[in-house]
């Protein structure tokens, strides 16, 4: 029988990292290939989230004048909420597609090949996006949801290989948070655009979807020349001279034959294994623990609600009892101290730990959403109590991006070896945007109720 699986071999055979590998430099080719990567991956996915909340009444106000233009007759309230939670959700399911080919794309592409190739899926959304209302077509923006989502999908898989396969081990979980950073900062950047004096108007709503093309084509410039991912070139590719090279770029040094041996040992040990399939990892019992973590956590990451308050920030704050011309500026509040959180958490991950994290940010967020619960039942009867409803609103949003927010990216990485890392993502994929499709689905209707 297989014994269960502890991690990486090459995480258990690393020297003492506040020994050697503790003293190594972060290299500047590191840094470029976490930031450019998330940059066309992440940030755009975080973008998603938050870019329809501003332009939300003038996207339904299109849905109606062009329903009105081809039938006559104005839309049915129902209608509308079915079509605007449709254009929120069909994001989700997109990602769910995306989440799917990740395993074949990245088995022949590779991982920087992956997210090259990705932001095609980028461009064609923005066009999409950007040209439905030139067209009077709102088909064009939910088929466009659609192909962001793609993107986003195979983005929030393929990232996160990517990061924890050039990382050294005693900076993973540190460059692991460029997702969740980049995310929040792509939400904060797209509550900054829809501002009413930049893009948040009714003639300018259209430009805040061309947005998107901006970081896809800023990681085609620059990505290609940055190195593949030694351990895939080693291990899958049996690239030996390109593990090396890739091994001496991302560590700044030109001696890597200890980092080699570590990926020659995994490889020897993984020999008689193929890379498995997602029946294969839900069958083995060497891994159950991991999968079960992973699913719960990447479960949680969603249903915890807080994408709710992303997509619907603007409908959140006014039911809270803010006057309509200051929430978006209130809105950007919470753009801002999710970027802040998130910073923090990546400083200290790797001094507190993964697991601290996540059980401080959950707890937290379940205190706090008591808190909204209790002050948003009591607002009518006191008038300062909309402020108590936006600070609980606030330390949600802090609580999840200190930890919640990114660290299930990280945890997927770490708990597989290579030849279950592919299917491993998948898994968590397909959890994750389930998840998403059934908040941004259901939560407009759960509003009414």
């Amino acid at each position: 029988m297989d014994k269960p699986e502890k991690g990486n071999p090459a995480d258990v055979q690393m020297s003492d990292p506040g020994k050697k590998s503790g003293k190594q430099p972060v290299t500047a080719c590191l840094i470029c290939a976490a930031f450019f990567g998330a940059l066309g991956s992440s940030f755009i996915y975080g973008y998603n989230l938050s870019v329809v909340n501003a332009p939300a009444l003038y996207i339904k106000a299109f849905y109606n004048k062009t329903w009105t233009e081809r039938y006559g007759q104005p839309i049915a309230a129902e209608t509308t909420t079915l079509l605007w939670s449709i254009t929120v959700s069909i994001f989700a399911i997109g990602g769910l597609l995306g989440a799917l080919c990740v395993p074949i794309i990245i088995k022949v592409l590779g991982r920087k090949g992956t997210l090259l190739l990705n932001n095609i899926f980028a461009i064609i959304a923005a066009l999409l996006l950007s040209l439905g209302e030139t067209a009077k077509s709102f088909e064009m923006l939910i088929i466009g949801r659609l192909i962001i989502g793609v993107d986003s999908g195979i983005a929030l898989s393929a990232l996160p290989m990517y990061l924890g396969e050039i990382t050294p081990r005693h900076i993973r979980g540190s460059i692991g948070q460029f997702n969740s950073i980049l995310i929040c900062l792509g939400v904060f950047t797209g509550q900054v655009l829809g501002l009413p004096e930049l893009l948040g108007q009714e003639s300018r709503w259209i430009h805040l979807f061309s947005f998107l093309a901006v970081p896809a084509v800023l990681q085609l410039c620059v990505l290609p020349f940055l190195p593949e991912s030694p351990r895939y070139l080693l291990m899958e590719r049996r690239d030996e001279a390109a593990a090396e090279k890739a091994f001496q770029r991302f560590l700044g040094k030109k001696d890597v034959s200890q980092e080699l041996e570590e990926v020659h040992a995994e490889a020897r040990a993984q020999d008689n294994l193929q890379a498995a399939s997602v029946l294969q990892l839900l069958k083995s019992p060497a891994v159950r623990w991991q999968l079960i973590t992973i699913i719960v956590v990447m479960a949680c990451y969603q249903l915890c609600g807080l994408n709710a308050i992303w997509y619907y920030t603007n409908g959140i704050l006014s039911e809270a009892g803010f006057a309509s011309n200051i929430i978006p500026y209130i809105t950007l509040s919470t753009g801002a101290i999710e970027t802040l959180a998130a910073i923090i958490s990546g400083l200290v991950i790797e001094r507190i730990g993964r697991k601290p994290l996540l059980i401080f940010g959950f707890a937290a967020m379940a205190f706090f959403f008591s808190l909204l619960t209790v002050f948003l039942n009591i607002q009518d009867t006191v008038s300062w109590m909309p402020y108590l409803s936006y600070v609980c609103i606030l330390a949600v949003i802090a609580s999840f991006c200190s930890g919640p927010g990114g660290i299930p990216f990280v945890l997927t990485g770490e708990l597989f070896e290579q030849s279950y890392r592919p299917a491993a993502f998948m898994i968590a994929g397909t959890v994750n945007w389930l998840s998403n499709f059934a908040v941004g689905l259901l939560f407009p209707f759960i509003q009414v109720s």
